[in-house]
């Protein structure tokens, strides 16, 4: 089976946990996410099955958005809720003006530290492994794009609502915790929900109660194939063109001639192969995604 789902994960589960459950439902062993998301979080993790994992390149630079919350009071050793406080609790007693003078400062290219419980790897070794064994975790700050981002007053509880929009990259958790730090409050993430990832919403994504309910209708549930990739601009090729295209011969599309990359989809709307302009009206194929 090739094509993409866009699957709501749910908390608790690992992003590779989610892979795994599909490969299951599906019966397709090549199943691959485009861009992992921490068990706590839930929300779009779109999965690429069969060729169209090969998709997976092109969005190694993806933009995403997220919901969530903040509690302010103390930090904790992960930046979220599933650590150890780190400290002594603090007071909740910064106003609305200085809560958004600290946001604005978030905002735009930033110089970010990911956290120490994360994936980034020193000298070939996961920084949370390190912080497991108690080691000195020494990470470098990282350039991110932060094109959103808007934090509500806290509540009685120390929770506040916030929304961003940011770069690939980006740890929310390391927002949120350098947030309270800049405020003197303290910080963690208390929850996070992932609204979109590239191009794919919230709105089309399916849990995976459902995704198994309908497992011998898994079709209905994949993307139609215009939906990906929308910035390349689309041909649909003739039988003798996908014949070269179906065995990685350049073929001519001179409808395209501008165009530096571009997705080639047979007469049904399929997904034949992205293809990358060689010269002129003259295209190679990048991917062949055809049977």
């Amino acid at each position: 089976m090739n094509g993409l789902l866009v699957i709501d994960k749910p908390a608790g589960w690992t992003s590779h946990d989610v892979v795994a459950r599909v490969r299951r439902i599906a019966n397709e062993r090549s199943v691959g996410h485009l861009g992992t998301l921490d068990p706590m979080a839930t929300g779009v993790l779109p999965l690429v099955l069969g060729k169209w994992t090969r998709l997976a390149q092109f969005y190694l630079d993806a933009e995403k958005t997220y919901e969530g919350t903040i509690r302010f009071g103390f930090a904790t050793d992960t930046y979220d809720s599933e650590g150890e406080a780190a400290g002594e609790p603090k007071a909740v007693n910064f106003g609305e003006a200085e809560l958004k003078v600290v946001v604005e400062g978030f905002r735009g290219e930033i110089e970010q530290m990911p956290p120490p419980f994360s994936a980034k790897k020193i000298q070939g070794v996961p920084a949370y492994k390190l912080a497991r064994q108690q080691k000195e975790v020494k990470l470098e700050p990282v350039k991110v794009q932060v094109m959103e981002l808007e934090v509500g007053q806290p509540n009685g509880d120390g929770l506040a609502h916030f929304r961003a929009h940011v770069s690939s990259g980006t740890y929310v958790r390391s927002l949120a915790h350098d947030i309270g730090a800049k405020l003197g409050a303290g910080a963690h993430l208390a929850s996070l929900r992932r609204t979109r990832h590239a191009e794919f919403g919230i709105g089309e994504a399916v849990s995976l109660q459902k995704l198994e309910a309908s497992a011998d209708a898994l079709a209905q549930f994949l993307l139609p194939a215009r939906r990906v990739l929308p910035k390349l601009p689309s041909v649909v090729a003739m039988d003798d063109q996908l014949a070269r295209v179906r065995h990685g011969n350049s073929v001519n599309l001179m409808e395209l001639s501008q165009a530096p990359q571009v997705k080639v989809l047979t007469p049904a709307g399929e997904l034949a192969a992205v293809a990358k302009r060689v010269a002129g009206a003259l295209f190679q194929p990048k991917i062949v995604l055809m049977e």
